[in-house]
């Protein structure tokens, strides 16, 4: 059954809505939001208390009356498609750079602290990031369960890497100007600045290096590595090795067994003969 909605109704993507089941049928139920038009819940967008159990008849688990919490997952040709499931405040197509978000410390690290802001995945801000000078440890800076407010540096969707920023939203602190001594003056003085520093191969500067190789290490103590091709011919030619060995083996003792048998019965019938 098609539904459609009233064009002066404004649905937008995401919206939150407290509706109630008007109607359900093998592949949904339909939901009346209070926009005039009831909107489809498909099966697939029914969470249950039970979550790893499959959804054998809607019926089963959405009465007609029944009061439900849903989210507009799609608008489109006059119908509205909602869904159980809370969407994420943050898609990867709405994380850009310079954007300032706001979110919780949820885990701290050596190299840097881990922030929810509501996206597929949380954030991570380098200890780098955090304030403008030097920082020993992140507990010096924030504590879990902290809320801050952060700048986004850059988006690694393929990686799933959101990169953030305390730093680019604190006002850097003022320069102490050295006073003026007359031997500056001096046109024989030498100039005595250090040259600028060079960029690292690749154009990454320090800091992005140091990020990328703190996030590196982390990443490979909290995940199991996949084997190489190499070491997958290996422990297949070992196994290969193991099982020819205990065949070998086998076959040994079962001919050794044979001889034995053979010599006792050898030696019987000479007995008998005799």
């Amino acid at each position: 059954m098609e539904t459609s909605v009233n064009q002066s109704t404004e649905i937008n993507i995401k919206a939150h809505f407290s509706g109630k089941v008007v109607k359900t049928s093998l592949a949904g139920a339909l939901v009346d939001i209070g926009t005039g038009t009831p909107a489809y819940l498909h099966v697939s967008q029914i969470v249950t208390e039970q979550p790893d159990q499959p959804i054998k008849m809607v019926d089963e688990v959405l009465k007609v009356g029944q009061e439900v919490d849903v989210w507009v997952k799609k608008v489109r040709e006059g119908r509205v498609e909602l869904t159980m499931q809370k969407p994420l405040e943050l898609d990867w197509k709405d994380l850009k750079a310079d954007l300032v978000v706001k979110g919780k410390v949820v885990r701290l690290e050596k190299f840097g602290v881990f922030v929810e802001i509501g996206a597929e995945r949380p954030g991570l801000i380098h200890i780098s990031e955090l304030a403008h000078g030097y920082v020993k440890t992140t507990g010096d800076v924030v504590k879990e369960g902290d809320e801050v407010e952060a700048m986004v540096l850059d988006v690694n969707k393929k990686k799933k890497q959101i990169k953030l920023s305390l730093k680019a939203l604190q006002t850097p602190p003022e320069k102490e100007e050295a006073p003026v001594q007359l031997e500056d003056f001096s046109e024989k003085k030498k100039d005595t600045r250090r040259p600028a520093k060079k960029p690292m191969r690749g154009g990454k500067s320090r800091r992005e290096d140091s990020y990328e190789a703190d996030l590196a290490a982390f990443e490979a103590e909290n995940s199991e590595p996949d084997p190489t091709y190499m070491e997958i011919v290996l422990r297949a030619a070992m196994e290969k090795a193991n099982t020819s060995k205990s065949r070998a083996e086998k076959l040994r003792k079962a001919k050794s067994t044979s001889i034995e048998q053979d010599e006792i019965l050898s030696r019987t019938l000479e007995h008998k003969v005799k």
